[in-house]
């Protein structure tokens, strides 16, 4: 590691001092996605364009319902063939749960 002269940093670097001494910056992370796809629509919600597939099946009470609501939304094409058959495996593998809580109908936030 190389020593630096603090000063000459401050003077040279002035706007990065600033973003290194304020440590009361926090990111809240809400989850891990290891699709990098869906990490940047989860960065950049388009909420105009209606709630997702997970909105809709944190609505459903059994895993039929959700399968339901998964082939229905492959049938109209408002989600690839490839994402459907992803949320059906982790449906079968880790739970109805595991895309978040339950909601209310009302609730419109897949981060909630």
């Amino acid at each position: 590691m190389t020593k630096y002269d603090k000063d000459y940093f401050k003077e040279k670097f002035p706007n990065l001092t600033k973003e290194i001494n304020n440590k009361s910056k926090t990111v809240k992370i809400d989850g891990i996605r290891t699709d990098s796809k869906e990490s940047e629509k989860a960065a950049k919600p388009d909420r105009e364009s209606g709630p997702t597939a997970v909105d809709f099946i944190r609505l459903c009470d059994s895993e039929e319902e959700a399968v339901e609501i998964i082939n229905y939304l492959e049938s109209e094409e408002k989600i690839s063939l490839e994402y459907a058959k992803k949320l059906r495996n982790q449906l079968t593998h880790k739970g109805l749960r595991s895309f978040g809580s339950k909601r209310t109908a009302g609730e419109y936030s897949s981060t909630e």
